[in-house]
């Protein structure tokens, strides 16, 4: 009888070791959507390099499946709620194409915070994704966080030349989030609100006379093709900047054995924001070239004029500020914590 007993003990044993190792050995396929076209530089230089690292630190039992252009379906403005929701499994998008849900983090999108150098997105990356994990942390409790960054200095881009605030009055002109068009606004621009990916067609066709995107986004957009301007900006401060988020469903994230969630924790974080500030301003030297090589013009503000955009701007900061604090959230103080930030991580 005991050695009945055994044997059973034995074999319930041999079945929880298979078990344990075909949950060891589990294969998984994360689907990564996004809305740019599968040749624009971030896809390339960021979201399909942290694809290939993932899948050759899991040995190859996660797959990951990238898919562009919204592929999927939805908008841009849903791909946050698909990660969510469990749609997809990864995605990468603007956090203000749903205005007013990431309010937080909508103070890297205040006129002349961000820096504006040759490291600029690299750096606000750093600060945005500290922010967000100090912050905002509240704001993506409904998702795994893999990285929060921004892109480099933002620029008003049109097909007649922006030389002064002057110039730019009455151009429609498109900005990415509430912010951005708020700022327009006061610049004396009419803003039209639409996803990048709206851009190409609707300059085309002269629902626009202008966008603002930074360097690295035009190449993919055929930006420099159907505009011929760029303008500028003097000083160390950038026009404006966007944030992005990068993130994975939870249920998904937390149905991965340990030494799986130990390679997705591995790769993202603070490294991994700023590998994407770091691509972002990499980005930003090619689309310039590109411009250039077109023959376009840059029309480059001295710091006397660009002042001046800087001063009628100024009260978008105090818009937020007033805007959120009915919200309860102390938005002048976010505002000192997000420029501590930046100010620590640009100089290391």
């Amino acid at each position: 009888m005991s050695k009945l007993w055994s044997l059973k003990a034995l074999a319930v044993a041999a079945g929880g070791a298979l078990l344990a190792g075909a949950a060891w050995a589990q294969q998984v396929t994360l689907r990564v959507h996004h809305f740019l076209p599968a040749q624009a530089f971030i896809p390339k230089m960021a979201i399909e390099p942290w694809a290939k690292k993932i899948e050759a630190d899991s040995g190859g039992r996660i797959r990951v499946q990238v898919f562009p252009s919204m592929q999927l379906g939805g908008t841009p403005a849903q791909l946050y709620d698909q990660t969510k929701d469990g749609v997809v499994d990864v995605s990468w998008t603007v956090l203000g194409y749903t205005p007013g849900r990431f309010q937080r983090m909508e103070v890297f999108e205040i006129p002349f915070i961000a820096p504006a150098h040759e490291r600029s997105a690299e750096v606000t990356s750093k600060a945005a994704w500290d922010f967000a994990t100090k912050f905002a942390a509240d704001e993506f409790k409904d998702v795994k966080l893999l990285a929060v960054h921004t892109h480099g200095p933002g620029l008003i881009h049109t097909k007649q030349p922006v030389t002064g605030l002057e110039s730019l009055r009455g151009m429609k002109i498109r900005g990415g989030t509430r912010i951005v068009n708020n700022m327009l606004v006061k610049l004396g621009a009419t803003p039209v609100g639409m996803p990048v990916p709206q851009v190409t067609e609707a300059l085309s066709k002269g629902v626009l006379d202008g966008t603002t995107i930074p360097w690295e986004v035009g190449p993919s957009l055929r930006i420099h093709e159907i505009v011929k301007n760029h303008t500028t900006f003097a000083g160390d401060k950038a026009l404006y900047t966007m944030a992005f988020a990068f993130s994975m469903n939870k249920a998904k994230y937390d149905a991965l054995p340990p030494d799986l969630k130990k390679v997705i924790d591995d790769n993202s974080g603070a490294a991994l924001s700023a590998a994407f500030g770091k691509a972002m301003d990499e980005a930003d030297k090619l689309g310039r070239d590109i411009a250039l090589k077109g023959g376009n013009r840059i029309n480059a503000l001295d710091i006397a004029e660009t002042q001046r955009w800087l001063r009628t701007a100024s009260s978008v900061e105090s818009d937020w500020i007033k805007e959120v604090s009915g919200k309860g959230i102390d938005g002048a103080a976010l505002l000192r914590e997000a420029r501590a930030l930046l100010k620590q991580h640009d100089t290391k």
